[in-house]
């Protein structure tokens, strides 16, 4: 089989059903509706269509410090067979884990794949690279590991830094970081970096990210830390299932507790969702809706964040930078069409009116009945305050 066919010939040839190739397009549409440059006029037929003419893009994959939870999520996806479809539209061409060869096979299986699409090769790296003692803390056929990551990476086309680990660091960085683990674009400059992190990443956002380069010959847009803006330019409170909650001011106070069990904002039990950017909760692992932390009942860590993920407490709360509920909730009608608005609506947007930031913070969430009380009376006092938008760390 030719190496330099396309990802439709490819299929076809492995046996690959159009109708698994289509579906997965159709997810890819949900995963990133801004990747492969399409946008939501383009139908999942006319996308299946436009990346199946490209031909396949070589990629390299090479493993440092890390746990190889970021090469399980992508073999973990559950449907349409995502886990063997996936490595038929791309050209896996050397992934230490995955591939049957082993030591000098592997390396002249690795100096192959180089020297065959130099230039033209996507690299991905899954995790951290340590750099104290000249990176003697991991070596590859008895060279520093951060020398195999230069030489590989100085001939690829575009590199991905796959998971927390390979971005920033990840838990190998964690203080007193021994190592000195680095996260690629400490170390790699002059090249095109992008960061999916994630402990681990969704493998929909990687695929999206080599698709979009393969087919239009660019990455994605970047936020300012190099990550995909499809994927990253949300918190996950912004779309958090347990966001009704939040604005009603329901808090679960401690685990197994009445709150905690009737599914109540996680926020007091150190939730991070407020400020990690991520799409967990618009795009669950393995297809299955509610299979992600605060799915199950575990507050967010901050998995993609470097300033927040092991650099705080399990149980410590971020700043809330939105707090604004709604501008209008749904009417609840009482008996003779009378209008009634429910009481959680009533806490809810008088949060919002006086600007949800600063009590969230100062009040660190007191009772619901004590809350409603000193709202309704400051809310009197003052006009209704806007709100916007903040990244970490903005005021």
């Amino acid at each position: 089989m030719a190496k330099n066919d396309t990802i439709a010939e490819h299929l076809e040839a492995s046996g690959v059903s159009r109708r698994s190739f289509v579906q997965l397009c159709g997810m890819l549409m949900v995963s990133a509706p801004a990747g492969l440059a399409l946008t939501s006029k383009k139908s999942v037929l006319q996308i299946a269509q436009a990346v199946g003419k490209t031909r396949r893009p070589s990629v390299i994959w090479l493993h440092f410090q890390e746990c190889t939870g970021c090469s399980e999520t992508l073999l973990r996806t559950t449907a349409p067979d995502v886990a063997s479809l996936i490595l038929d539209i791309i050209s896996l061409d050397y992934h230490e884990t995955l591939m049957a060869a082993s030591g000098a096979q592997a390396e002249a299986a690795l100096k192959q794949a180089v020297a065959e699409n130099a230039g033209k090769f996507v690299l991905v790296v899954e995790g951290a690279i340590p750099t104290r003692d000249n990176g003697v803390y991991f070596e590859l056929n008895g060279r520093p590991s951060i020398d195999v990551l230069r030489e590989v990476a100085a001939k690829s086309a575009a590199i991905i830094s796959i998971g927390s680990c390979a971005s920033w660091g990840g838990i190998p960085s964690a203080d007193p970081n021994p190592t000195g683990a680095m996260g690629v674009d400490s170390i790699i400059t002059g090249k095109a970096v992008v960061n999916l992190p994630g402990c681990p990443p969704n493998p929909y956002n990687l695929l999206a990210t080599v698709l979009e380069y393969a087919t239009m010959g660019r990455l994605p847009a970047l936020d300012e830390l190099n990550r995909p803006r499809f994927a990253y330019d949300r918190v996950i409170h912004d779309n958090c299932p347990r966001r009704a909650h939040f604005d009603a001011g329901r808090f679960a106070a401690t685990f197994g507790d009445e709150g905690h069990r009737k599914g109540w904002c996680l926020y007091k039990l150190g939730c991070k969702g407020p400020v990690t950017h991520a799409s967990c909760s618009t795009r669950h692992f393995n297809e299955t809706p509610g299979v992600w932390p605060i799915g199950i009942g575990t507050p967010c860590v901050g998995c993609t964040e470097k300033q927040v993920v092991w650099r705080m407490g399990t149980f410590e709360t971020v700043p809330i930078h939105l707090a604004t509920p709604p501008d209008t909730y749904p009417p609840v009608y009482g008996g003779a069409g009378e209008m009634k608005v429910g009481a959680a609506a009533i806490v809810g947007a008088i949060a919002g009116a006086i600007g949800g930031a600063g009590w969230v913070a100062s009040k660190r969430f007191q009772s619901s009945n004590e809350m409603a009380v000193e709202k309704v009376a400051a809310a009197q006092k003052q006009p209704q305050a806007t709100t916007k938008t903040s990244r970490p760390g903005e005021n």
